[in-house]
């Protein structure tokens, strides 16, 4: 039985990546991809296990013969994606697979696989309830936050592009309803 895809975007400080990590918690056969960069590995990380570490020009290399499912140049020379063929490979086993990435990314992913993909948006009560959260994190300069909103604000403009769009007003029920979503999706036979 080939697994099914979960995809999950967010604006920095919508909550996705506690949202992510609590489905990761649940019985429901979850794994993320294993994805490709062209930064070096840090300390213990494993080639193939915590990333595929491939050269600036192998990864130029790749994306000519279109070998991701989406990719992002984050710094000059500093890419990360998410090869086809690692997907591929992680749903013939069963695997239902979990992203945690960028609109673009997310909504380039649905497109390759249609129905056997479900696409989430998490979305924040507000833009200003979203400010709040990046200054309560206290984590970055108040310039930091300020792009972080802009950004934040254009990304919203993609939300309908979306299967499913999870208001995270109240994290508990923001669980408990995107768990029931993706149950259902998971149990749901093509």
């Amino acid at each position: 039985m080939s697994g099914k895809i979960l995809i999950f975007s967010a604006p920095s400080g919508s909550g996705k990546t506690t949202i992510v990590n609590f489905l990761r918690q649940q019985d429901l056969n979850l794994y993320f991809s294993v994805s490709a960069t062209s930064r070096p590995p840090r300390g213990t990380e494993q080639d193939g296990v915590d990333y595929f570490f491939v050269t600036p020009d192998e990864f130029r290399a790749k994306i000519a013969r279109g070998e991701f499912l989406e990719y992002e140049e984050v710094y000059q020379d500093r890419f990360y994606g998410t090869l086809t063929a690692q997907v591929e490979a992680q749903l013939a086993l069963g695997q239902n697979i979990i992203f945690d990435v960028d609109v673009k990314g997310g909504i380039n992913i649905k497109r390759h696989y249609g129905d056997r993909a479900l696409s989430v948006f998490i979305q924040p009560p507000s833009i200003d309830e979203l400010r709040r959260r990046l200054e309560r994190r206290a984590t970055d300069a108040p310039e930091v936050i300020d792009e972080r909103v802009r950004k934040a604000a254009y990304e919203l403009t993609f939300a309908p592009q979306f299967d499913y769009i999870l208001i995270n007003d109240d994290l508990d029920t923001a669980q408990t309803e995107i768990l029931a979503k993706v149950k259902e999706f998971l149990l749901n036979e093509e």
